[in-house]
């Protein structure tokens, strides 16, 4: 069988890294592979999850901004915030 070429993480959406990400956590969890395979696999898994926490950063920021409670400079200024 031939093995597919891995997207590189920086062109994935967050979809396709949380499929690829739950497939590693799925054959690792599973302890039927090499400590090599399991290096890689690790490897992987750690790039895919930072991509994920990229993309999540920038939702959460553009959220902010589309909520308008951000300012000009893209900070919060808390100490004016009423409840």
């Amino acid at each position: 069988m031939m093995k597919k070429q891995a997207a590189e993480p920086a062109r994935m959406t967050f979809e396709e890294a949380t499929a690829e990400l739950e497939s590693i956590l799925t054959r690792l969890e599973d302890g039927q592979i090499s400590l090599e395979e399991t290096m890689k696999l690790f490897t992987r898994g750690k790039e895919l999850a930072e991509r994920c926490s990229a993309l999540l950063d920038q939702a959460e920021l553009r959220l902010t901004q589309l909520a308008g409670d951000a300012d000009p400079a893209g900070g919060r200024d808390d100490e004016s915030a009423t409840c």
